[in-house]
């Protein structure tokens, strides 16, 4: 269950910008798990309360990843994945000349939940219906 938060100057996305970047980057996971499971948060930051070494910084781009339902098993899948992630942000980053920095946080599966519902384990028949068909199972749901 990655979510997102976006800490940006308030003025750097309208609406359809938002809505373009969460569906780049919802389509990032949906290959592999179900898009309810990704979450997006966009959080404007007046100019005088973002700091960067001790200075107001308004073209600065801060993200949180967190990452609840996978981990990457080894460097490598970790590498793919911040390279993913910077070619994903570019246009709403990058190329409207913002400097920016991310992280990744894995909570362990066991940590979590979905409405009170523990949600079924990765490569499970129970999951492959849940991506289908983005519904809870009642075999892991009861």
């Amino acid at each position: 269950m990655p979510l997102w938060n976006f800490y940006h100057p308030t003025d750097a996305y309208n609406a359809d910008d938002k809505q373009a970047i969460a569906e780049s980057i919802t389509a990032i996971y949906a290959q592999f798990m179900p898009k309810f499971y990704v979450g997006v948060v966009f959080q404007p930051i007046e100019s005088e309360s973002f700091y960067i070494g001790g200075v107001a910084r308004n073209n600065f781009i801060r993200i949180w990843i967190d990452h609840i339902a996978r981990d990457f098993p080894d460097e490598q899948s970790s590498v793919r994945f911040i390279n993913a992630v910077n070619k994903v942000i570019a246009p709403w980053v990058k190329d409207r000349g913002f400097d920016w920095e991310f992280h990744v946080d894995e909570t362990p599966f066991s940590m979590w939940s979905i409405q009170g519902h523990f949600p079924p384990r990765e490569g499970t028949e129970d999951e492959a219906r849940w991506i289908a068909q983005n519904k809870a199972s009642p075999r892991t749901h009861a």
